[in-house]
């Protein structure tokens, strides 16, 4: 079975070759380095580091870094800018970087909630036009997504993290499911997988976290396993749990079978992101 976490952070100490727009919850740094030891330990053979907004903004040239020296470990997500003019011609170049497989819109930093926004619309033409599926930061926003995903059939989403609110450190909402409904009615559209990222942050229990599968089998049940993108976020869960936590919470599991899990943890994503291809 061949793990990939769908989504990590890596990035350096900040300074003034590469200064930070802010600060990001994790240690002073996770160099690729860092990131390929900790998957090492215990048995992840992929990951999907996305350029951490918070700090880098849209320059995801550390990312690049992270992958020249790491080929074949990594496929690389990069946020783009929706009000900027030239977003197409961006995305045409990432979409021609080695190495990449996707972008990402941060919709919850000041984007338009106007679904015929036209940045947005272009960032979605574009997406489609070169096959780099669109990574959602949509956190309290998923219904203007269904409206994307209507707009956009040929665009292929993926919301990240649940799209539910998760903490930056302990304790998890009280009812951290509460959104749920809202993200089972993305389902009805093909073109919309969702990342099971984070997920154990909304644990109530200590690992294995056992509270959380309900609700997860909700999701899997609407969307299907072949939907569903397994991952940590890692480091943002930093003060929640441990790496290997976020990792072995999917592997001891009785609530998944074998299969379920050589799915959810790497041939959903080998197939959203067309890991396969000589980009990545």
């Amino acid at each position: 079975m061949m793990s990939i976490d769908s989504q990590v952070h890596a990035y350096e100490r900040d300074h003034p070759g590469r200064p930070w727009a802010g600060v990001l919850t994790g240690p002073a740094e996770v160099t690729g380095n860092d990131m390929v030891a900790a998957m090492d330990a215990v048995g992840v053979d992929g990951a999907v580091p996305v350029s951490p907004f918070t700090m880098y903004g849209y320059d995801a040239s550390y990312a690049l870094e992270v992958y020249r020296q790491h080929p074949g470990r990594f496929g690389l997500v990069k946020p783009v800018d929706s009000t900027d003019p030239g977003v197409a011609e961006t995305i045409a170049d990432w979409a021609s970087t080695t190495g990449t497989i996707g972008i990402r819109i941060m919709m919850n930093r000041g984007v338009s909630t106007d679904p015929a926004d036209p940045g947005r619309n272009r960032v979605l033409a574009a997406a489609a036009r070169h096959a780099l599926p669109v990574n959602l930061m949509c956190t309290g926003r998923l219904e203007q997504a269904a409206q994307l995903a209507e707009r956009h059939p040929n665009t292929q989403l993926v919301i990240d993290h649940l799209g539910l609110p998760q903490p930056q450190e302990p304790p998890a909402p009280a009812e951290p499911f509460a959104d749920l409904p809202k993200l089972l009615a993305l389902a009805a559209h093909a073109n919309v997988a969702v990342k099971i990222s984070g997920a154990c942050t909304l644990s109530h229990e200590p690992f294995p976290y056992k509270d959380i599968w309900d609700p997860l089998w909700r999701i899997f049940n609407a969307f299907g396993l072949h939907r569903c993108l397994w991952g940590t976020d890692w480091t943002r869960a930093v003060k929640v749990l441990t790496y290997r936590e976020g990792v072995e919470a999917f592997r001891v599991t009785d609530r998944l079978s074998d299969s379920d899990k050589a799915t959810l943890m790497g041939e959903s994503l080998r197939r959203v992101y067309n890991w396969a291809s000589s980009k990545a």
